[in-house]
């Protein structure tokens, strides 16, 4: 395994890599790298039911096209069913095998993309990229279009320079439902085992710190989800006639809710892992600025605002099932709900936290109003062991690419599939690297890409490609 082809950083990780190069190389085919990635951001290919499959089809095509040009073998577009049969999205995967002694990177990313939302609220044609003030806009752009554009990039700078010295296996992994949750993923991955396996594991889907700033993304929250309905009577009743004794389902339901986080703003559910291992400084008004907080409005929790965002338990109400103003009546509703998103930290065991949660809305059942939960999805939380030698390739390769150091950053949100893989795949290194920044807006109206630090994305990724191969040539 790669374990024993890696040296440590007091070996000198950039020993024999060429990097001037290498960054040369990818500094002079970035003009037609950003055109190829316009070109995929054209393809509104959504795994959504409610969208068009033909669109996604198209996308993996296209990518498909791109895999062929590296002249890498077996590029496949392959796809396994989901649970009740309908196909699962198609994924493109292909392979360069790795010459006797050298190690497998598996490259991963996602050619499909979140629905474009209200058009309105776009600045520029979703579906048609735009450069402006140093910035690629566009639904995909940077989630997850620009991660596929990377790993093609990276993997042309190299055979521009290594050529045949190049002796690493590369699978690349382009997967076609990530926005739509990944349903067939499992599935896939044990489908595929002997296609999918390698040494190191590069998920090319995350951010960096800030533009300028590289970051390895070393710890991912986990996810549990669930729907709690409140129910006070069999049917509705006249709120004039029966209103003061009985109060309605949606006030008791808002009671519930208030019990989630205590007086300061931190969740308030027994038996969650919480920690304040976070070290990098996110100014308050950084942080407000990036997610666009209202003045006035006090942060929740307490912590740094890093420990906050990567290391705790976040709790929110993503949803809810009452009538709406428009469709209001003077009537004492029966019932209802609400659909919790509860983020954790890691070292958290999701079905522990879970459990938790249901036993928190049967304890706090307001006014003795029957509480019923339901479990939704469960995801595992990830952390990086940054003493391995991929990890420490990486950070170098990063740093050495942008001219400054690279952060070890958490992330507040999850990537469930990473757990998919690092159980399917226990003796991978798995590295959560990314192109976007905390402006690309990934999800949002305006998504958009920082031009200068995808370049410099490319490089690193040519960088830890290169490294590896040279480590290997030294053991």
């Amino acid at each position: 395994m790669i374990e024993k082809t890696l040296p440590a950083p007091a070996s000198g990780l950039g020993a024999g890599v060429p990097i001037d190069e290498l960054r040369a190389s990818v500094r002079r085919r970035f003009t037609g790298t950003v055109a190829e990635l316009k070109e995929l951001v054209a393809i509104p290919g959504i795994a959504w039911d409610a969208f068009d499959a033909a669109q996604l089809d198209r996308s993996a095509e296209a990518v498909a096209a791109l895999v062929r040009g590296l002249g890498l073998e077996d590029v496949q577009i392959l796809r396994v069913n989901k649970d009740d049969g309908a196909p699962g999205g198609p994924a493109v995967v292909a392979r360069k095998r790795a010459k006797p002694g050298y190690p497998t990177v598996v490259l991963y990313a996602h050619h499909d993309v979140q629905p474009p939302a209200d058009p309105s609220l776009w600045e520029t044609e979703p579906f048609t990229a735009v450069e402006k003030d140093g910035r690629l806009f566009g639904r995909g752009a940077a989630d997850d279009k620009a991660g596929i554009m990377a790993h093609i990039g990276s993997m042309r700078a190299v055979a521009d320079v290594l050529g045949d010295d190049f002796g690493l296996g590369v699978t690349l992994f382009i997967e076609g439902e990530e926005e739509a949750g990944s349903p067939t993923f499992r599935t896939f991955l044990q489908t595929h085992r002997a296609l999918l396996g390698g040494d190191v594991i590069v998920v090319a889907d995350s951010s960096n710190w800030k533009v300028g700033v590289p970051a390895l993304t070393t710890s991912l929250r986990g996810l549990v989800d669930g729907t709690v309905e409140v129910r006070v009577l069999d049917h509705a009743v006249h709120s004039g006639m029966f209103g003061g004794p009985i109060l309605d389902a949606p006030t008791l339901l808002a009671r519930l809710i208030a019990t989630f986080h205590d007086d300061a703003g931190s969740v308030a559910i027994e038996g969650l892992a919480s920690s304040e291992h976070a070290v990098l400084d996110y100014p308050e008004a950084t942080f407000r600025a990036d997610a666009a907080v209202l003045d006035g409005v006090v942060l929740a929790g307490t912590g740094s605002i890093t420990s906050r965002l990567w290391d705790k338990p976040a709790l929110s109400i993503i949803g809810m099932d009452i009538p709406s103003v428009a469709m209001s009546s003077n009537t004492l509703l029966p019932a209802a709900r609400a659909k919790i998103s509860l983020r954790l930290a890691p070292g958290q065991d999701p079905e522990a936290a879970m459990a938790a949660l249901d036993a928190h809305v049967q304890r706090h059942a307001p006014f003795g109003a029957h509480v019923t939960f339901t479990p939704g999805e469960a995801g595992q939380p990830f952390a990086t062991d940054t003493d391995a030698p991929a990890a420490k390739t990486a950070l170098w390769a990063l740093g050495e690419s942008w001219g400054v150091p690279a952060v070890e950053s958490g992330m507040g949100g999850s990537i469930p599939f990473i757990a998919d893989l690092t159980e399917v795949f226990p003796d991978a290194q798995i590295l959560v690297t990314g192109v976007e920044d905390p402006d690309s807006r990934a999800h949002s109206a305006n998504e958009s890409l920082h031009l200068g630090d995808f370049e410099k994305a490319v490089t690193a990724e040519a960088l830890l490609l290169a490294a590896m191969n040279a480590a290997t040539n030294r053991a």
